[in-house]
């Protein structure tokens, strides 16, 4: 196989990662608080040819003398784009979006080696009645519980009012009494390309020791009398899907473009065999 097929298929096996992630943006252009994931390229080892040596080649020349011979590229990265999306008004009481760039709810996941401390921009939230008490617990959707400063926020029920305040304070009126039932763990991720997907649109720390890296350098908490949140509302993902549609017809033709290299790269190598 000639070097120009294997850049070609090299190529493409990487553009087709690259197809999954705009797919998978797109798929999740209406999930609340999901955030746009952004495939970068970077080029696989290559050699330099100086094969122009006359100093009057690099009159007017705007790249280097010589040819750049690679092996095709490579998907280096696939970074998380944290912008906020567009608030949506919803009205419910249990809904809160956040307003600061790249602050977090910190949830409470069951992994194989016990609780793990997961962070999401999602903030629909519900109340889950405890076993063999009149208490409930603040969780998500799937049952995770959501986590406050002093660790999941249970509270009595029997309530006839509750509400997340702005500074994330959760207040809990029983007649005439409003009680403070919690307040949200939010945080922010002072190094958010730090942090890894883990699905159902969580993101968790990687291994902080291997790269060098104390949890404090990557997650700070947040001032916690300052305004961080909108009740009654929902973040919408920040997927912009015009611009996902523009990269994925980028992202096929290119794919069209390499795959015919190796179509007629096939064909140059059958006419040479004939012509021995």
């Amino acid at each position: 196989m000639s070097r120009t097929m294997i850049q070609a298929a090299v190529t493409m096996n990487q553009l087709q990662h690259k197809l999954d992630v705009t797919g998978n943006n797109m798929a999740n252009s209406q999930t609340t608080g999901y955030k746009a994931r952004q495939a970068e390229f970077s080029s696989l080892l290559f050699q330099q040819i100086d094969n122009l040596t006359d100093p009057t080649n690099a009159e007017g020349r705007l790249t280097p003398d010589g040819i750049r011979v690679g092996s095709g590229a490579k998907l280096g990265s696939v970074d998380i784009d944290l912008r906020p999306g567009n608030l949506k008004e919803t009205g419910r009481a249990l809904d809160a979006a956040l307003t600061g760039n790249n602050h977090l709810f910190q949830i409470q996941v069951s992994a194989s080696d016990g609780p793990e401390t997961r962070f999401t921009r999602d903030g629909s939230f519900y109340l889950s009645p405890m076993n063999d008490s009149d208490d409930v617990m603040l969780t998500t959707k799937d049952g995770h519980p959501v986590l406050g400063e002093d660790g999941p926020i249970v509270f009595a029920d029997g309530f006839d009012n509750i509400t997340i305040q702005p500074n994330g304070q959760i207040a809990v009126q029983r007649g005439d009494i409003t009680e403070d039932a919690g307040t949200l763990a939010i945080t922010e991720a002072v190094r958010p390309q730090l942090l890894e997907a883990a699905g159902a649109n969580q993101f968790v720390l990687p291994d902080l020791a291997e790269l060098g890296f104390a949890a404090e350098e990557v997650i700070q908490p947040v001032d916690p009398n300052a305004d961080k949140l909108k009740s009654g509302a929902l973040e919408q993902s920040n997927v912009d899907v015009a611009q996902q549609m523009t990269d994925m017809i980028a992202m096929q033709r290119s794919y069209q473009f390499n795959s015919r290299t190796i179509s007629m790269s096939d064909q140059m190598q059958g006419l040479i065999n004939q012509l021995r």
